[in-house]
């Protein structure tokens, strides 16, 4: 899906959060009614849905990878039905990596990469000119991962790996050029900061990881990328940019041979260092030990609602991040019990949960948007949703197989454009590695009843949780909602015995 459909567990992440950016409650209420209105009118006339495909509706992306004796991963998925060719570079690096002096600094070495010393620009010839070959490119900074990429024309596929290795391995750091970006990454966070909507999530992920939050920040504060060097750049180029700590994804119009042929000439003398992650071990991030509830208070006219739990960590949990991304996808379809429950109802203008994909333990998110006059009876039924998450008729046969069938659907779709599909790729690559990547539709329908139940026991029900409520003073006391309320209070607790 897609994070920010580029990766699964980031897709989820943007369907919920669209209603935490969408307009303000009194703005958007009437559409939003008239929305639910046909909705339900739809709902009302829809025939019974077609029963689930015997065979598989999608195969795993036929990927061909090989590694250089450096330590260098490269993929490659080959399509030649136009002439356009995406290079990327993915490191093992991001917010995961970063204690709290380094926090924001992977996304500012992003901004930096892009950027060619004088010396390197007048040593190569080809710097000159980049510009002029249609090569468009971009960088992305996540949890676990930091990727770079290149989209261009087939004859140009030289020239952008060229340019790649040259950022990846020659970059020395020019002192104005950072302190101008440095100005950029801080111009980003302010404008960040200045949408309110954004504290509720930050909020929800320092509570969640609290005793290492920047492992989960990848863009830092105003403070620690105001105080960052080049030196700073250099420490985390030599421990983090190394082959046997990235790879090289290459999808389009390319041949294989000749794409493996040009990265062991392109990079084959970049030597390999010692795995950074003996060095330097990713933290533990410690179980919540009770539950807590928050409301922030900000100038905004409508009520967002978030409710997280510590899910499961790739490698230690396979087969519940897999019934993760079912069960979610199951509670986000229209007719679901979860969205009759709290869209249909008229509780709420927008509910979703989805579970996040990482190693270093995946959150599980519950988010709302409603009305203050609402706001209570709104968390005091997700809580009763959640509750019967593992009631047998929470669910029916048809709606877990339809859920499969569309999850795979939803990955071939993701294939129409390679460009973006490099980007899952390395994703995958970095937080799961290509053995789960490349199982992951298999795994996805053997997905049962039991690896849900199972799921919800271990991860959701009777589990502490951070609950949080962003609305404004006005709102906070026209709707009685208290932190008690948000981590279920006694109606949970009376539901969760009555199971």
């Amino acid at each position: 899906m897609r994070a920010d459909s580029l990766k699964r567990c980031l897709v989820v992440f943007a369907l919920l959060l669209s209603a935490v950016a969408s307009p303000p409650a009194e703005a958007a209420a009437p559409p939003q009614r008239r929305a639910r209105q046909q909705q339900q009118r739809q709902r009302a006339a829809r025939p019974a849905p077609a029963p689930t495909p015997a065979a598989p509706l999608a195969e795993p992306a036929p990927l061909v990878n090989r590694t250089l004796q450096n330590g260098l991963e490269v993929i490659v998925l080959e399509d030649h039905s136009v002439p356009i060719v995406t290079v990327e570079l993915a490191v093992r690096n991001g917010s995961f990596t970063e204690p709290p002096e380094y926090n924001g600094l992977s996304h500012l070495y992003e901004h930096m990469f892009f950027k060619p010393t004088r010396e390197l620009y007048l040593r190569e010839q080809y710097l000159r000119t980049i510009d002029l070959l249609g090569i468009v490119y971009n960088g992305e900074t996540r949890e676990e991962l930091v990727n770079y990429y290149f989209t261009t024309t087939t004859p140009n596929f030289p020239v952008a790996m060229r340019f790649m290795r040259d950022m990846a391995r020659f970059q020395t750091f020019d002192e104005q050029q950072f302190a101008r970006e440095r100005e950029v990454v801080i111009g980003e966070l302010d404008r960040h900061e200045s949408n309110p909507y954004g504290a509720v999530g930050e909020e929800l992920n320092r509570r969640l990881f609290y005793k290492y939050p920047t492992r989960k920040q990848p863009g830092g504060t105003r403070e620690t990328v105001r105080a960052a060097t080049t030196d700073m750049m250099r420490t985390i180029k030599e421990r983090y940019y190394v082959p046997n700590n990235s790879a090289i994804v290459v999808t389009g119009d390319v041949e294989p041979s000749e794409v493996f042929r040009l990265v062991e000439e392109l990079f084959g003398a970049w030597p390999r260092a010692e795995d950074p992650f003996k060095q330097f071990p990713p933290v533990e991030h410690p179980p919540l030990e009770k539950s807590e509830g928050a409301v922030i208070t900000k100038p905004v006219q409508n009520v967002v609602i978030q409710i997280g739990w510590h899910g499961p960590s790739v490698g230690k949990d396979d087969a519940a991040t897999y019934a993760a991304d079912v069960f979610s996808f199951i509670l986000r379809q229209p007719n679901s019990r979860f969205q009759r429950a709290l869209v249909d109802s008229g509780l709420t203008t927008g509910s979703g949960i989805g579970y996040y994909t990482q190693r270093n333990t995946g959150p599980i998110t519950v988010v709302a948007q409603t009305t203050p006059d609402k706001a209570r009876a709104a968390v005091r039924a997700i809580y009763e949703q959640v509750a019967r998450f593992d009631d047998p008729d929470y669910y029916t046969d048809e709606e877990l197989e339809s859920a499969k069938a569309l999850l795979e659907a939803d990955d071939l779709y993701s294939r129409e454009k390679l460009s973006e599909y490099s980007h899952t790729i390395s994703f995958w690559w970095s937080s799961t590695g290509l053995d789960y990547f490349r199982g992951y539709l298999k795994r996805l329908r053997a997905t049962s009843r039991a690896d849900i139940s199972r799921y919800v026991k271990t991860y959701i029900q009777d589990k502490p949780r951070v609950g949080l409520a962003l609305m404004s003073e006005e709102s906070l006391k026209a709707s009685g909602l208290t932190g008690e309320d948000l981590v279920g209070g006694a109606r949970a607790g009376a539901a969760a015995a009555g199971r």
